[in-house]
């Protein structure tokens, strides 16, 4: 039987969901939040009606709840959502409404939001643009839009995504900040701010949190080793850090506004 790939995503998102939000297991997620809400910090306003797209356990959502009006925080998989309300229910946070839903085909009707954030989607779903303008579509003219993501570097050697999806089959694929860009201006929105950092992550912490197949991950190991001893080049940009196996990854902030 054909699995579809939003399925894929449900059925890996749903083994990373008690885990997503532990700092230890998951720093690319905890780590970096701060530095995100201060990005995004010119376009909170406590009249702000929000949407969060793809959002997991609403760790964005959660971050600004307090400085805008209210949040709705979509997502496909249920166990993502269930561990958010529970995670937002411990912390006292009431403005965050979670839904479940399609961030290609949003329950929304046309101009809805005043802002508009995505975090690590992009790379993940089926269909990006469709993503994008959905998003811009249920913004207000005006509205600020929020696209944090993982991004392929220019010129990189090597096919990151293929070792991606070894150890997540729900991977899809790395864009370019070019190509993100270009996809919030075909969708009607206007670039006005980016910022691009890289972080080094530990592997074994990374593996963990997918539950990848130990066969998987010992190939995943293999060839970054390789790497590292002058081998083929992975697109992972492998490191050593005291004696453990580290990759890096490439993030990209854009603030746009929707025409």
């Amino acid at each position: 039987m054909t699995v579809t790939h939003d399925e894929k995503v449900v059925r890996e998102f749903s083994k990373q969901a008690a885990a997503f939000a532990d700092p230890g297991v998951n720093a690319a997620f905890t780590r970096h939040l701060d530095r995100l809400v201060r990005f995004m910090e010119p376009e909170l306003d406590l009249e702000d009606v929000t949407l969060e797209v793809a959002a997991g356990t609403a760790l964005v959502s959660r971050a600004v709840a307090r400085r805008v009006r209210h949040v709705t925080a979509l997502d496909l998989t249920p166990a993502m959502l269930a561990q958010g309300k529970r995670d937002a229910d411990a912390e006292g946070v009431t403005n965050v409404t979670f839904t479940r839903g399609d961030a290609a085909d949003l329950p929304y009707l046309d101009r809805s939001f005043t802002l508009v954030v995505t975090r690590f989607s992009l790379h993940q779903v089926a269909d990006p643009a469709a993503v994008v303008r959905e998003m811009t579509r249920v913004g207000r003219p005006g509205a600020a839009l929020i696209i944090a993501d993982l991004v392929r570097p220019a010129g990189l050697d090597g096919d990151p995504d293929r070792i991606e999806r070894l150890r997540d089959p729900s991977h899809g694929t790395l864009r370019t900040e070019e190509e993100i860009a270009g996809l919030v201006a075909a969708a009607g929105a206007e670039v006005k701010r980016t910022d691009r950092f890289d972080h080094v992550r530990p592997l074994e912490a990374w593996l963990a949190l997918a539950q990848t197949p130990d066969e998987a991950a010992a190939q995943i190991r293999k060839e970054l080793t390789a790497e590292l001893d002058g081998g083929p080049a992975t697109g992972m940009r492998p490191v050593l850090q005291d004696g453990e196996l580290h990759f890096t990854h490439t993030n990209f902030f854009l603030q746009a506004i929707v025409g």
